[in-house]
Order: structure tokens, then sequence, then C-alpha cells
């Protein structure tokens, strides 16, 4: 049978979703754990791949096996095996026809900023950080531009794999509450290292370093070097996929409610 998974986890420790020969992604202990439960080999697809340091809220995945359990038992059972950081949020048994990336229809994430003279501490890893403060109006205007299908070539990082650097870049939300900035987008796909590209030339933008048409001009020129720095990782959520609604899977988990 082929079940889908849900999974949330905190990023910090670990080297990003994708195996690693370390041992320290995501992916290897999901593996291991599962591996455990169903004492035999478990190999899994995911939705998105995340960076280290990148968290998830709903990261699916899906994989093939010939162990029949309730799916709460898929949750509990898993989750026993599991570091303290990721957890099976939900299971369902799906057709053979499903795939966790290639029948996603979009992708969602969020960054959280904290706009503080202070660094952070106790959300360390949790939230991104900037110092000078955001005008929320210029990067909306600025995000304007980046909306729509293009080629997003000046926000590819370098060691991207994808086939075209074109996509179509369906939301990007903008809001604040108190010190605290989300930034939300939502595309067919992401380029590598995509978001937090964007991220950081929003935040110039943001910062009063460049005028929001600034955005335009980047894009156009298809060229990383016209972008701004690549930003840090910590603050970025993968909210998970977006499926057609006759799969009938979670479209989030309890994880998404202490977001600001």
């Amino acid at each position: 049978m082929r079940l889908a998974l849900g999974i949330s986890y905190n990023g910090q420790a670990y080297e990003g979703w994708q195996s690693q020969a370390s041992a320290r992604a995501v992916q290897d202990h999901l593996e291991a754990a599962l591996t455990k439960f169903c004492a035999q080999r478990v190999s899994t697809v995911c939705a998105g791949r995340t960076d280290a340091g990148v968290h998830a809220l709903m990261q699916v995945i899906h994989f093939d096996s010939a162990v029949e359990r309730e799916e709460f038992s898929w949750i509990r059972g898993t989750n026993r095996y599991l570091p303290a950081d990721i957890a099976v949020e939900w299971a369902r048994a799906v057709p053979d026809a499903f795939h966790a990336r290639a029948v996603a229809i979009a992708r969602r994430y969020s960054y959280i900023i904290r706009e503080s003279v202070v660094r952070p501490s106790v959300d360390a890893g949790r939230v991104g950080w900037v110092f000078r403060p955001l005008d929320g109006e210029a990067m909306r205007q600025g995000a304007r531009f980046l909306l729509g299908e293009h080629d997003f070539t000046s926000f590819r990082a370098s060691a991207c794999q994808a086939r075209s650097p074109v996509k179509t870049l369906n939301r990007i939300e903008i809001t604040q509450r108190g010190a605290y900035w989300r930034f939300d987008f939502e595309a067919n796909a992401f380029l590598h290292h995509m978001i937090r590209n964007l991220m950081g030339c929003l935040l110039v933008v943001g910062q009063k370093q460049q005028q929001p048409s600034w955005m335009a001009q980047v894009l156009r020129a298809r060229d990383r070097d016209a972008a701004a720095p690549t930003f840090s990782a910590a603050g970025l959520y993968f909210l998970g996929p977006v499926y057609e609604d006759h799969w009938q899977l979670p479209v989030r988990t309890p994880a998404y409610d202490w977001l600001p």
C-alpha cells in the first residue's frame, strides 16, 4: 500500500531534508524511524526539499509498504522513534497514482523576520533578523513586480538543478505584528535558494536602500550578481504543498498556529 505522511520539523539541527552521508538530514531520521516501525527498509519521496536550518510545518512524503496499520498507529508508532524536533502530524492511505512531489500544484513558504536593534535569543534560529526599520508598503510595491510567470535566474543558486528557471509566483503577502514581519510565498515551484534570494532583495527595498522598481530591474537582468546576497535560512518555513481536492489530504497541521 502507498502511504502519505505530513511531517513537521525544526530544521536547526539538520543538514536540510535530503539524505546525507553524515545521516544528519531529516530524511535520514524519518526513514530510520519508519524502518524500525515497519521492521523493513523504507524509502521516502518528499514534496519539496528544504535547506539546512529551514523548518517545515507540513512537509508531505509518500512511501510504499507491505505493512498495514491504522492511520493513528503510523503516527504514534513512527513518532516513538523520532527525535523531539521531528513529528509525523498525520497519515493517509493514498492511491498508487499519488506522488508527493509530482502531483503537487503549488508550494507554500513563510518567512518570519524580527525587526529589532537586539538580535533574537529565545527565538534564535526560528526567525530571521534585521536591525534597520522596514517599510512594508515599499516591500509590497516591490513584490508586485515578481508576481506571475517569469524567468527567475537572478534569484537562482548556482547549484540549482531545475531544468528551467521559469516559474509562476502566485502570491506574496507581507504582514506585520509588533516586531515581527511575515512574508508568505506561493508558487507552482521554487528554484534552489529562490525564496532566500527574493527575501534578500525585498529587505533591501524595505530598508530604503533601493526603490521598489529595482525589483523589476533585478528580474529583467537574469543575472544572480544583479540581486542582493542570499538571506539567512533562519525564519524560513515550508508550509507544505498544495494538492487538488480529490486527493483528500489535510491542508494544514496544528504546527501552523504558532506563526504570527
